[in-house]
């Protein structure tokens, strides 16, 4: 189910609603908090930290409309990643507090919903790497776990060998991405089989070495 698009500007909340609302800060992280590589375990935990997560820290980026319609057609996790070795969860006290990773295919975004088959694999020398599907439960944001995530991402793609990063943000990830280095390339407005159009912003980043 390929996303329709188009360029245009990043109509995202900007300002102080960055710092108050993006993913993370400078906050420090929950005590006892691991980062590992997430298994197929992890599926259904995962899932309930995406609605969690989507259903805080979207508000006031998404209509309720476009909220609902997101989780059921593309917010998810993608198993794919999960195969691969490239997606990873970061475990607290009281259970998984997020969830990101990258990705060596040719997909931007959306979970097993959303995708039809598996995505061709990317060529480090010419393509860029994929930063996919980071989540942060809403009692753990902003206390710099998608950073932390970000530099695991960043230092197995380069190992790989690819030189950029290009990912399609959410709404509210955007702020959080701005923070590391990323720059928006275009807006897609995502038509979703229920007619709800889905903003989502692509963004590009060199791997710095």
């Amino acid at each position: 189910m390929p996303p329709s698009g188009g360029q245009g500007h990043v109509d995202a909340p900007a300002g102080k609603n960055d710092e108050i609302r993006s993913m993370d800060s400078p906050a420090g992280p929950p005590d006892n908090a691991t980062l590992r590589l997430a298994t197929l375990a992890d599926l259904d935990a995962i899932r309930a930290l995406i609605d969690r997560s989507v259903r805080s820290l979207s508000v006031g980026y998404y209509t309720a409309a476009e909220i609902e319609s997101g989780l059921r057609f593309v917010f998810g996790p993608d198993s794919q990643l999960i195969a691969d070795g490239t997606y990873y969860v970061i475990d607290a006290s009281d259970g998984l507090a997020a969830a990101g990773g990258w990705s060596r295919r040719r997909t931007l975004y959306g979970g097993d919903q959303f995708k039809e088959g598996d995505a061709p694999r990317l060529d480090p020398a010419t393509d860029a790497a994929r930063i996919r599907a980071f989540f942060v439960d809403p009692a753990h944001a902003r206390r710099g776990l998608a950073t932390r995530l970000f530099a695991a991402c960043e230092s197995d793609a380069r190992r790989d060998g690819f030189r950029a990063f290009e990912l399609g943000a959410t709404l509210p990830g955007v702020p959080l991405y701005r923070s590391l280095g990323f720059s928006e390339r275009e807006r897609i407005d995502a038509t979703l089989p229920d007619g709800t159009t889905l903003p989502i912003v692509h963004m590009v980043r060199a791997i710095v070495s």
